[in-house]
């Protein structure tokens, strides 16, 4: 225990530091002693004596007073003219033939031996080689790349022989966050902004390099879908965020394998002056936010901000000019120059702006919207600096002749579908890519990595998905390679597989632009970066070893069928004329089962030379061309049906999706876009409790790219801002448009009951613990005293409670009720830890519907959630294995928004490659048994009809054929639906 007793205190003297000048500004003062003056001196001579003495001493002193003068002189004219030349100094950009070594090697920890990749099919950055080639790199440098055939290899090399697997060049993310919000995320880890009434708005002092966390696993994970190389910069909270840095996602790549901030810089090893500066600005709905200006006031603070520092350059030039006159004058010169200017002018707070204003620094500015976009080129033009690029630029597509004439040079950093989540991203078109790059404006996808929706594991998908939308593939895979490389000054260094350049490479185990292409292996400065036998284990294939089947399949990336605007209006109103009298030939594929259109019933799976006949509105033949002659004979005649010729058909059931916020809100980040926010529901209060049909809207943006994918019937549940514990009952809706809500838009009136765990849950009651007691009382409650309530019908099983959870004690807790209270039909949602409780959930006979086969731990509560592979098997690979039954949603708690609806079946597609599931089972995940985990009412089944296999990008819905569930009349109520289509329903009017 400490003493009561005060103790003495007795301050130590505070000595004054020297001034923080860079040579002394006075000789050191000498003593002497007094010198007693008699009394008999008369004044005049005392006077006499004193100038004697003062003019001896001026003699005596005057040499070491010039001593000192000219080192200071000297000293200090050196220090303002190495400023003033290093306002004209930029890095070099080396040839990288002439490049002879990495500049992130070094022999105690890089690469160690030569390695020669043999028999690769190269996308070298580019284009793609037409032969096979070799491709060697040692010390970290590619060495040489050549035609596959030569016998002759350097000795002591180590030879793969790829069998012909796919080869890219390291993808380049020119648009990251991780490392300043890492994975899983907590907010003390979290320093992607400094947004703070102090610095305000504008920070362009800041630099992420001081909050740069090289042990972020979210790094790891980024590595593994390919990404070598990532622009990591401040978010866009503010007008000015600061400066960015170009890490190699390799952890603890130093020397001593530690989370050391300056091992993981793309620039290690080079000195300072050498490395590129990036700065990230933004306007927009962001900044605005952030700080309540408006738009006008956005511009006016970066006007006033970019005025003080051309203000300083002005200063700093005029200093320079006279510096630079007086360089050539003496020494007396130069020094009467600093006595009378001082040092050379400069503001810490201004300099990185400064430098940007002299074209050091690039320029990466967040933009959505054309009016945005012209601000910032306005600005630009004023104060004369260059923008590297535009970031998210969501509809810049809808300028591209305002870009290419006022800023030739731009590359537009987008993504490929991510949109619709707020009003300035409203206006986007899946098209965008191919629009500006028919313009000639270079075009690069980014992930914006820290979300889920945003991982940038996943980066290489959105050139696939830009590929489809008829972004040619060179310039797809030129999009997250050597275009984002240009766009950050690095493309002499990566972003292509070439002589010369650092040793990133990606194996992959298909054709890099199919759906679901993955890394066999990834080399980051030729040292591999994923463990061959879990990428055995998680995908099945090795990078060391041929396929099973040979050579892997030379399966050609879908581009999506896009008819002539004569030939999409001819055959559509033939189609919708015919009064359900068709005739569709060319069908490559059907997938039904029990169809109950079907004039035998009998599942179909057929594959071959197919056709489907439909006569009023019923599907009288899916069959073989054999088959179907015998039933067309017995129509009399053909005359005005509908005839729809394909060349890759696919016939799918039409399919029931669970959304985030189709029919409940249009705009995901606006709740007055919609019914508003249904937060604040009470699960002790059933009165409390909303329900999605009293608010459903049946058309909107994202309706037309449900059309798109194929999607017929959506549940959507009331929508909250931010997690909520009970989140209300949700409505099955009609996509198509064609109905209203007094009309047959309304399918299914009161699906389930949603509620949440996790966040959720504490936000709303607490604690978690809380949630899970309320939720256990809620269905016992449901069994008593509120069984006439919403809640008698959950705890009783006639209506299912859709619990989303990820954690994998919260999926335990929720097993235990299941064994509490039997009756009730609990379903889970999300499942991310599902794996560690998958035996557990199959022999409850608790169906999933996964939102995470491709899992992101975003959140602490997620830190052990599957991310699939490379690094681990993928969540539904456990499901299937355990036997439990599962669907599939593309569902967001965090994000209210259906952008990617339209690639339901393609990740259905996904999810079956690496859960080890047939074609048919894919389709299942997202049709039937969606249909049976939610207890859907039994009907009628819809159809869609397909322009190649839907279970991969690329696809087009040529017509779908909605069942009237009254009739069970097949009705054409699409017919190549466009991705920003909306319909008009008139059939009220």
């Amino acid at each position: 225990m400490a003493s009561t007793k005060e103790s003495t205190f007795v301050p130590t003297p505070v000595v004054p530091l020297p001034p923080p000048y860079e040579a002394t500004a006075y000789p050191t003062e000498r003593l002497r002693r007094r010198v007693r003056v008699r009394r008999w001196l008369s004044p005049r001579t005392l006077l006499s004596l004193v100038i004697t003495i003062c003019v001896f001493w001026l003699c005596i002193a005057s040499r070491p007073v010039l001593r000192v003068f000219a080192g200071v002189t000297d000293k200090q004219f050196a220090n303002a003219l190495e400023q003033c030349q290093a306002r004209h100094r930029f890095p070099s950009k080396p040839d990288p033939v002439s490049r002879t070594q990495n500049s992130r090697w070094a022999a105690e920890y890089g690469q160690k031996q030569r390695i020669i990749l043999k028999n690769a099919t190269l996308f070298d950055g580019g284009s793609f080689t037409n032969y096979a080639v070799d491709v060697t790199f040692s010390k970290g440098l590619i060495e040489s790349v050549e035609k596959s055939g030569n016998g002759s290899h350097p000795e002591g090399a180590v030879l793969y022989n790829l069998h012909g697997r796919y080869v890219t060049p390291g993808l380049v993310d020119m648009h990251s966050h991780h490392m300043v919000h890492s994975w899983p995320a907590t907010e003390m880890t979290s320093d992607s902004a400094e947004v703070h009434p102090d610095t305000k708005a504008v920070t362009g002092q800041m630099r992420v390099i001081d909050a740069l966390k090289a042990y972020d696993y979210g790094t790891v994970v980024i590595a593994s879908g390919g990404v070598t190389t990532s622009l990591i910069i401040p978010g866009s909270a503010n007008l000015i965020g600061g400066e960015g840095a170009p890490v190699k996602n390799a952890l603890y790549s130093g020397a001593n394998a530690e989370p050391i901030v300056e091992e993981v810089l793309l620039e290690r090893g080079i000195p300072q002056h050498e490395r590129r500066r990036y700065m990230k600005m933004a306007l927009g709905e962001n900044p605005k936010r952030a700080w309540g200006y408006s738009r006008l006031g956005n511009a006016w603070h970066l006007r006033e901000h970019f005025q003080k520092a051309k203000g300083v350059m002005q200063s700093q030039d005029e200093y320079c000019a006279g510096l630079d006159v007086a360089n050539k004058g003496t020494l007396q010169f130069k020094g009467n120059f600093l006595a009378e200017n001082g040092k050379f002018p400069f503001d810490l707070e201004l300099e990185s702006i400064v430098a940007l204003l002299r074209g050091q620094v690039s320029l990466h500015n967040h933009n959505y919207e054309p009016q945005d976009l012209e601000t910032m080129i306005r600005i630009s033009e004023e104060f004369g600096y260059k923008i590297s690029g535009f970031h998210h630029a969501i509809e810049a597509w809808q300028v591209p002749g305002l870009l290419k004439e006022r800023v030739p040079n731009i590359t537009i950093a987008t993504f490929a579908e991510f949109s619709l989540y707020k009003h300035e991203s409203y206006w986007p078109s899946l098209y965008a890519g191919h629009v500006l790059d028919r313009n000639g404006i270079k075009v690069a996808y980014k992930s914006d990595h820290v979300e889920s929706f945003t991982n940038a594991k996943y980066l290489l998908s959105q050139a696939a998905v830009a590929h489809a939308f008829h972004l040619p593939a060179e310039k797809a895979l030129q999009a997250v390679t050597s275009v984002p490389a240009a766009a950050i000054e690095q493309d002499h260094r990566v972003g292509y597989c070439k002589t010369g350049y650092d040793a990133d490479i990606v194996v992959w185990d298909d054709h890099p632009l199919n759906r679901g292409a993955t890394p066999l292996q990834v080399f980051i400065d030729g040292i591999p970066q994923l463990n061959d036998a879990l990428v055995k284990k998680s995908t099945g294939s090795s990078w060391v070893q041929p396929s099973a089947a040979g050579a892997p399949p030379r399966v050609k990336p879908q581009v999506k069928y896009e008819p002539s605007e004569k030939t999409r209006v001819g055959t559509c109103q033939t189609m919708t004329g015919a009064n359900g009298n068709l005739v569709i030939s060319g069908i490559s594929r059907v997938f039904f089962q029990d169809f109950p259109q079907l004039a035998f019933k009998k599942s179909v799976a057929e594959t071959g030379s197919l056709q489907m006949i439909l006569e009023d509105g019923k599907v009288v033949c899916a069959g073989t061309l054999g088959v179907c002659r015998d039933s067309r004979a017995k129509i009399e005649s053909t005359e005005g049906y509908g005839s729809l010729q394909l060349t890759n058909g696919h016939v799918v059931p039409g399919m029931s999706a669970l959304t985030n916020a189709l029919g409940a809100r249009e705009i995901a980040m606006d709740p007055n876009t919609g019914d508003g926010s249904a937060s604040g529901q009470n699960i002790a209060n059933p009165d409390s409790v909303m329900y999605a049909k009293h608010a459903a809207l049946l058309d909107g943006k994202n309706f037309a790219r449900a059309r798109l994918g194929g999607i017929t019937r959506a549940i959507t549940a009331p929508v909250t801002d931010g997690p909520a514990f009970v989140a209300g009952v949700s409505v099955e809706i009609l996509t198509s448009g064609k109905k209203s809500l007094l009309h047959g838009g309304i399918v299914q009136e009161d699906v389930a009951l949603h509620v949440a765990l996790g966040d959720a849950a504490i936000n709303d009651e607490g604690t978690g613990s809380n949630g899970i007691r309320k939720l256990r009382k809620m269905l016992s409650d449901g069994l008593g005293k509120n069984n006439q309530t919403v809640y008698g019908r959950v705890a009783t099983g006639r209506l299912p409670l859709l619990v989303h959870a990820d954690n994998k004690y919260e999926i335990e807790q929720l097993i235990w009720i299941k064994k509490d209270y039997p009756q009730t039909n609990l379903v889970i949602v999300g499942a991310m830890e599902a794996p560690f409780v998958a035996n557990d959930l199959s022999t409850a006979g608790i169906p999933v519907i996964l939102t995470q086969d491709r899992g992101a731990p975003t959140s602490f509560r997620t830190r052990d959630g599957f991310v699939g592979p490379p690094l681990t098997r993928s969540i539904a690979s456990y499901l299937k294995q355990a036997g439990v039954k599962f669907g599939l949603a593309l569902l967001e708690l965090s994000m209210p928004s259906d952008y990617k609806i339209h690639d339901l079946l393609p990740e259905a597609g996904w999810t079956a490659k690496y859960a080890g599931l047939s074609d048919s089972e894919a389709v299942d995940l997202v049709t039937s048994n969606i249909e049976e985990i939610l207890d859907l009412n039994k009907r009628n089944r819809d159809i869609v009809v397909y322009e190649g296999n839907p279970l991969y990008y690329g696809a087009t819905v040529a017509i779908t054929l909605a069942a009237n569930d009254e009739t069970g009349r097949l009705e054409v109520v699409g017919c190549f639906p466009r991705d920003n289509e909306l319909v008009i329903t008139t059939d009220s009017v």
